[in-house]
């Protein structure tokens, strides 16, 4: 929940910003000269490009959290099988340990949406974030094909 919050005000912030943004970028438009009229259009690519970016980061959180409680349904997330340190971090050879697991999983499934969910959990608890976003779109794919 408190990611959700923390989540929901950033967004807030972003589009807040891009207002702002986006009406200096009108301003500079209306006062009608060359010059003002191409950075004020340069100012308005800016917030548009944001705001797209924050849609479809919304969007894909969206979707692999359904995932997350379809998942959770069905008694299929992972479990927490990690070591961690004092401190509580991941230790580095249990995540590489249950990434193995997980990508061998996914090679023996790889039309199953659910073996890339957790495949995609273990590259984020191995701490390789883009491969994981990779592998939670591929779960995603895979889900809507199938459904």
């Amino acid at each position: 929940m408190r990611a959700k919050l923390s989540y929901a005000i950033t967004a807030a912030v972003l589009v807040v910003y891009f207002v702002l943004v986006g009406s200096r970028g009108v301003m500079l438009i209306q006062s009608g000269t060359v010059i003002t009229v191409t950075f004020g259009v340069a100012v308005l690519i800016l917030p548009v490009i944001g705001l797209w970016f924050l849609w479809k980061n919304t969007q894909f959180v969206r979707r692999a959290n359904a995932l997350a409680a379809e998942l959770d349904a069905e008694g299929g997330l992972p479990v927490d099988e990690l070591k961690r340190t004092p401190g509580g971090r991941i230790d580095r050879d249990s995540a590489d340990e249950v990434f193995a697991k997980r990508r061998a999983e996914t090679e023996a499934a790889p039309e199953d949406w659910r073996s890339w969910f957790r495949l995609a959990v273990a590259y984020h608890d191995a701490r390789d974030t883009p491969r994981a976003r990779k592998a939670m779109q591929q779960a995603i794919a895979l889900h809507d094909t199938a459904h």
